[in-house]
C-alpha cells in the first residue's frame, strides 16, 4: 500500500496540537494558501505566521482536530469550533478543512468531515456551521456531504487584487 492511496490515511481526532504536528500543520497550511485555497491567509504566508496560528489555536472543550495521516505525514486537517456564546450550546463551526496538494482526490477531505461530523454528534451539538469561498472546491463537497446553503456573501474576503464571495452552509445533526 502506497501513502497515495486514500485507506493509507488513518483519521485520528486531537484536543491539543505538539509541536511536531504544529510543524507539520504549519507546512499544510502553507501549501494550501500557494496552493490557492481561500482560508483566511494570503500568500505569501510566512512559516512563523502559519505556525503562530497553530500554536495559538486552543480548542475549546468539545472541540477538536481531525487529522488525515499517512505514517507519520500529515496531509489533512479540519477544526471544530465550538460557539462561545451561553445561548447556544448546541452549535460548532467547521474551519480549516485542509488537504495537502499532493493527497488530493484520495476522498480526504469528505472522510475528515465525516469523522468531525461525527464527533460532533458525539459531543451532543445538533448544528454546525461553515463558510467557503464561492466556486471551491469545497463548495461542492460539502454540498455532496448534504450540507445546505444558506446564502452568499459578496466581497466576503480579499482574494488576489480583489474580493471573493463566501457562500455559507450548515447541516443539521441528529
Amino acid at each position: 500500500m502506497t501513502a497515495t492511496e486514500p485507506s493509507a490515511h488513518a483519521i485520528e481526532l486531537r484536543t491539543t496540537l505538539d509541536d511536531d504536528l504544529v510543524a507539520q500543520l504549519a507546512d499544510l497550511l502553507i501549501d494550501a494558501v500557494d496552493g490557492g485555497a481561500s482560508v483566511s491567509f494570503l500568500p505569501p504566508l510566512a512559516p512563523a505566521t502559519a505556525t503562530r496560528f497553530w500554536r495559538e489555536l486552543d480548542v475549546p472543550v468539545r472541540g477538536a482536530i481531525a487529522l488525515a495521516r499517512a505514517g507519520d505525514r500529515v496531509d489533512g486537517v479540519v477544526v471544530l469550533a465550538p460557539a462561545w456564546a451561553p445561548n447556544q450550546p448546541h452549535r460548532a463551526e467547521v474551519a480549516k478543512l485542509l488537504v495537502h496538494r499532493r493527497a488530493r482526490g484520495l476522498g480526504l477531505g469528505a472522510r475528515l468531515m465525516t469523522a468531525l461530523t461525527d464527533h460532533a454528534v458525539t459531543q451532543g451539538f445538533t448544528l454546525l456551521t461553515l463558510d467557503t469561498r464561492r466556486g471551491d472546491h469545497g463548495e461542492r463537497l460539502y454540498r455532496r456531504l448534504g450540507w445546505c446553503e444558506v446564502g452568499a456573501i459578496p466581497s466576503y474576503a480579499r482574494w488576489g487584487d480583489g474580493y471573493c464571495d463566501s457562500v455559507v452552509f450548515y447541516k443539521q445533526l441528529g
